[in-house]
């Protein structure tokens, strides 16, 4: 399976400076959750592509990427710093981020544990894996709307910015143009 990311630990570093540039503390629980739901969301969106290299277990309230949590145990390691993601991962845990950067550890955290493919890992013991196909089978089916997340396609689309009429617009970052040689 095609992986989108070469490694899960861009992701944490993503989501982590993400949370900063929004001033807030992201808390491991809620990293975790987020891992989460960026893997399940992603495979749903992309079908036969995996995010990241991950394999998510179940701990007593819910899903961690054991790798990730040993790593950042005591916080970010130091000197860590993440590769560049292409625009097409960077837009889409955009995406993870509004749908669900809002939510605090502990309602995230009680979400999950209601969702089968969490609920199932969990009944049968700490350290349980979550199979990649339990997961995109439950948030790619109905079963996802009827727990009050949304569809794929809504996490995966990009932000839709709107003029002061009120009209859709596309916006992209701003890039001045580059000076021809010899002109000044």
């Amino acid at each position: 399976m095609a992986f989108a990311v070469k490694s899960c630990l861009d992701v944490v570093i993503w989501l982590t400076d993400r949370a900063l540039n929004d001033r807030e503390y992201l808390q491991p629980q809620k990293l975790h959750r987020l891992l989460f739901l960026a893997q399940a969301y992603y495979s749903v969106a992309y079908p036969g592509r995996k995010l990241m290299p991950a394999t998510f277990v179940v701990d007593a309230l819910g899903p961690v990427e054991p790798t990730v949590f040993h790593a950042f145990a005591y916080g970010r390691p130091p000197m860590l710093e993440g590769n560049t993601l292409n625009d097409q991962v960077v837009a889409f845990l955009d995406g993870i981020w509004r749908r669900f950067g809002n939510f605090s550890a502990d309602s995230l955290t009680r979400k999950l544990a209601e969702h089968p493919a969490v609920a199932a890992a969990m009944a049968k013991g700490p350290n349980e894996e979550i199979p990649l196909d339990a997961m995109i089978k439950f948030y790619a089916g109905e079963a996802a709307a009827r727990h009050g997340m949304p569809n794929a396609a809504d996490v995966a689309r990009p932000r839709v910015m709107r003029s002061q009429t009120g009209r859709p617009v596309a916006v992209k970052a701003w890039a001045p143009k580059a000076l021809k040689p010899g002109k000044e």
